[in-house]
């Protein structure tokens, strides 16, 4: 049988079927369906150092192929998730990641303090959050404050620390290489594309903060373009996501240079679809007498 374990970070991988955040919970939530051992990893819920209420609604708005959310990182902060979540979800059998977000360098700091505890096994560190004392910019969106925001956290993490990247960028090599040149130990990207609905009827938009990130096979192209770009120009594994609904999906983001993938918004439609990306991969790499992802990891063939 095909070898799917991968290595990111000098963490060990059973597969590369991550589940990605905001998505899956705190680990809990879908287990009526399958048990996460059967995942590579998870990557919980967006936590930041305290509580938040979120957006109010209306907070999530379907789209051609994909949806839009303005949830606003409703969580119950990073005391909750070490001391109430993290006690029934460490001994999961799988990779527990926790992804962190805060509206200033200080407040993602501190709560990826906070959060590099026995049961975590990786920090993933959500740069496209609004950085308050910037007038309200992504830190993710240029190059000064991403390496501001990555090297004061990689001051505190004493996790492997994997940065996730906004696509909402002119350049996004550029950002790699500045998340790369302060401490990241791995990338995942993309996070969401920022878009808009309007209701024609009431001439106002459909969410109620106007705008949000949208999700979904639409955005597919879009990430595996950018995963490419990336992995070929940094020296740093890379997680690839954004509209990963398929095996297939999963194989064209590993041979793009992704070493692993995140499924989001495909749960939505279907629990199931993380565990059958994993079967479909398998049975596809048995098939063709692959025995190992190294042999297809960032093997595309471009034209030229």
């Amino acid at each position: 049988m095909a070898d799917l374990s991968v290595k990111i970070a000098g963490v060990e991988f059973k597969n590369p079927v991550i589940t990605a955040s905001g998505c899956f919970g705190f680990g809990e939530d879908y287990t009526d369906f399958y048990p996460v051992s059967r995942l590579g990893g998870m990557s919980l819920k967006g936590t930041t150092l305290d509580p938040r209420a979120g957006n109010p609604p209306v907070r999530i708005a379907e789209t051609p192929s994909g949806i839009l959310n303005s949830v606003g990182l409703q969580n119950p902060g990073v005391d909750a998730l070490v001391n109430d979540y993290l006690p029934r979800i460490k001994n999961s059998g799988t990779v527990v990641i926790a992804n962190i977000a805060g509206s200033t360098v200080e407040a993602c700091r501190d709560a990826v303090e906070k959060a590099c505890v026995d049961g975590i096994d990786m920090i993933e560190l959500n740069i496209s959050c609004p950085n308050v004392k910037e007038g309200g910019i992504a830190f993710g969106v240029r190059e000064e404050s991403v390496r501001q925001v990555v090297g004061e956290v990689r001051k505190v993490c004493t996790k492997p620390l994997i940065v996730k990247l906004s696509p909402n960028v002119t350049d996004i090599v550029a950002i790699a290489k500045a998340a790369q040149s302060a401490g990241a130990d791995a990338l995942s990207l993309i996070n969401t594309l920022l878009g808009m609905r309007i209701d024609i009827n009431s001439r106002r938009p459909v969410l109620h903060n106007n705008v949000g990130g949208l999700s979904g096979p639409a955005v597919f192209p879009v990430a595996l373009r950018m995963v490419w770009q990336v992995a070929k120009a940094i020296d740093i594994p890379v997680i690839g996501l954004g509209g990963i609904a398929t095996w297939k999906n999963a194989v064209e983001m590993l041979l793009a240079g992704a070493c692993a993938i995140q499924v989001g918004t495909a749960m939505f439609a279907d629990p199931m679809t993380p565990v059958n990306i994993v079967d479909g991969l398998e049975k596809w790499m048995d098939e063709n007498k692959i025995t190992s992802l190294q042999e297809i990891i960032g093997k595309v063939e471009v034209w030229g």
